[in-house]
C-alpha cells in the first residue's frame, strides 16, 4: 500500500499553488494561524529600509499606524468641537446683544461690532432695504439699486459663499479694498429686508462647501427683529 500511494504523493508534491488559491485557502480558514502558531516565525515581510520583519512584527506596525491616525482623527474631531464650542458661544452672545438694541441704528451697530471684536471677522456689511437716509449711521440702500449691483446673489434668498465679481464685492464692502471671498445671507421677513455679509482679503475663507449655519441663524434674528424697530423710529 505503502509503494502505491507514492505516485499519488509525489504528483501531489508537484502541484505548485498559485497565490490566488493560498489567498481563497487562508480567507476560508482565518484561524489557520491560531492552529499553527508556529508557521508566524516562518511568514517574513519585506520592510521599506530593506529587512525582513516578522508577521507577528508587521501586523504590531500596522496596528501603529491605525492607532496613530485614529488619534489624529480624534484629535481633529475635538479641535472642531471646540471651535463649534467657541461659534455657538460668540453667536449667543450677539443675540443677545441683538435683542438689546432699542432701534435699528443700535442693532445695526452691535452687529457690527461683534463682528470685529468677538468673530475676529476682516470685513463685515449689513444693508438695509428702504429709502436711502444718510442722517441716520446704518447703512440704508433701495432694494432697486441692490437688484442692479448684485441681483445674482439676492435670487432664491439663499445663502452665498466663495469669490464674488469685483462689483459685487465693491457694493458689498465699499471701504475694505481688496475683498478675497465673501458670505452673504439675504435677510427676510415678508420679502427681502436687507443683507449680512462678511468678507476676508483670502480668496479661500469663505468657500462655496462652507456651512453658514451659524450666520443663517444670525440673519434670522435680524430680520425677526427689524420690523418691530423701524416701527418704534
Amino acid at each position: 500500500m505503502s509503494a502505491g500511494n507514492e505516485p499519488a504523493q509525489a504528483a501531489i508534491a508537484d502541484i505548485e499553488l498559485s497565490d490566488e488559491q493560498v489567498r481563497a485557502y487562508l480567507k476560508d480558514n482565518s484561524d489557520f494561524l491560531q492552529r499553527n502558531p508556529d508557521m508566524l516565525d516562518h511568514l517574513h515581510i519585506s520592510h521599506a529600509s530593506g529587512s525582513a520583519v516578522s508577521l507577528v512584527e508587521k501586523q504590531v506596525s500596522v496596528l501603529r499606524e491605525r492607532n496613530m491616525e485614529m488619534r489624529h482623527r480624534l484629535n481633529s474631531l475635538t479641535a472642531n468641537a471646540r471651535a463649534n464650542d467657541k461659534l455657538y458661544d460668540q453667536t449667543r452672545q450677539l443675540v443677545l446683544s441683538l435683542l438689546d438694541a432699542r432701534d435699528q441704528e443700535q442693532l445695526y451697530k452691535n452687529y457690527m461690532q461683534s463682528m470685529a471684536e468677538d468673530f475676529k471677522v476682516e470685513h463685515a456689511s449689513m444693508i438695509l432695504f428702504g429709502e436711502p437716509d444718510t442722517a441716520v449711521e446704518c447703512r440704508i440702500e433701495s432694494i432697486e439699486s441692490a437688484k442692479i449691483e448684485i441681483g445674482g446673489l439676492l435670487r432664491g434668498n439663499k445663502p452665498v459663499c466663495g469669490v464674488l465679481r469685483k462689483e459685487e464685492l465693491s457694493y458689498l464692502f465699499p471701504d475694505a479694498g481688496d475683498v478675497g471671498s465673501a458670505a452673504l445671507v439675504p435677510l427676510v421677513k415678508n420679502g427681502q429686508v436687507g443683507i449680512l455679509a462678511v468678507g476676508s482679503s483670502d480668496a479661500n475663507k469663505y468657500s462655496s462647501n462652507m456651512d453658514t449655519l451659524f450666520l443663517s441663524h444670525i440673519a434670522e434674528v435680524v430680520a425677526r427683529l427689524l420690523p418691530k424697530l423701524q416701527a418704534a423710529d
